[in-house]
């Protein structure tokens, strides 16, 4: 195989290579662009729907909060566990930092509790601002006291986050808000984010932002790499196709291949005895003649 030759078929092996890579990638994309249009789906069907009971939604503490049911509205009541208020770190509102404030929610029901006890729903009630260093103490507006009546829309509680001070969290993850607070009670998987409490607090916390329903940029970004798939393609097949060509120009000129390795050049060996007879005959004649030396 010629030199020529071979550096085509490296070239095509390269574009082959990149438009693999690149349509695996385009591919992530589309799937992710698949996710987040599922995601803003679940939440225009949900987001502004009637209010339901809990127990439409979940049967019992242990029920998981499937995806098609996240932010439902429903309605409970119950009390406020107002002593057992946990902060959420970390979680800024429109990229202002905020406290998160989630409290435990005791129904006024038992079921889904041991030994009866009524079960317990977190509920992130608002935010309130950060102190000036964000770890000065803040104060924290109580809730309503006595019996109160909720809307909340239901969101699927979150992973365990990394250990905080107590009073605090890093991540809305049931069991994790009631040990920093101190709370007791079987609780719901499920959080509550706070549409409506009625009686009304004396002083309303921040209002939770909705959800953001942009689409984000993943299907353009699918495109592009299957764009730059199929320039891989073309590009590195344009340059092995040049690579043969020009090849086989030189072979016609019959110039060597300047991208060929050069030949090795002869050895140089001494002259043969016939050469060095004649060169000593041309002398011995010039010397030989009148005036010569």
């Amino acid at each position: 195989m010629s030199p020529a030759a071979r550096r085509a078929l490296g070239l095509v092996a390269v574009g082959v290579l990149v438009a693999v890579v690149c349509t695996f990638l385009g591919r992530w994309q589309w799937h992710r662009h698949e996710w987040r249009d599922a995601q803003i789906a679940v939440v225009e069907a949900n987001y502004d729907a009637t209010p339901v009971p809990l127990a439409d939604v979940l049967d019992g503490v242990g029920d998981a909060l499937t995806d098609d049911e996240a932010w439902t509205p429903v309605r409970v009541s119950g009390r406020y566990d107002a002593g057992s208020t946990v902060l959420l770190r970390n979680r800024p509102v429109d990229g202002r930092p905020v406290y998160h404030v989630l409290v435990p929610f005791v129904l006024d029901r038992a079921g889904g509790g041991s030994a009866g006890a009524p079960p317990v729903l977190v509920v992130d009630r608002g935010w309130v601002a950060v102190g000036e260093d964000a770890s000065s103490a803040v104060d924290v507006p109580p809730p309503p006291a006595g019996d109160v009546t909720l809307t909340v829309r239901l969101r699927a509680g979150e992973a365990p986050g990394r250990p905080a001070p107590a009073g605090y969290t890093h991540a809305i993850a049931v069991d994790q808000v009631l040990a920093q607070g101190g709370a007791q009670g079987s609780a719901y998987r499920a959080y509550g984010s706070l549409v409506a409490e009625d009686p009304a607090p004396t002083t309303p916390l921040g209002a939770l932002a909705a959800p953001s329903l942009d689409p984000g940029s993943h299907l353009s970004y699918a495109f592009q790499w299957w764009v730059f798939a199929l320039g891989a393609l073309v590009g590195f097949s344009l340059l092995a196709r040049r690579e043969i060509t020009d090849a086989r120009a030189v072979e016609a000129d019959g110039a060597p291949d300047p991208a060929a390795p050069p030949a090795p050049a002869p050895r140089r060996g001494r002259r043969d005895g016939r050469a060095e007879a004649e060169e000593d005959a041309l002398i011995d004649a010039q010397l030989a003649e009148p005036g010569g030396r």
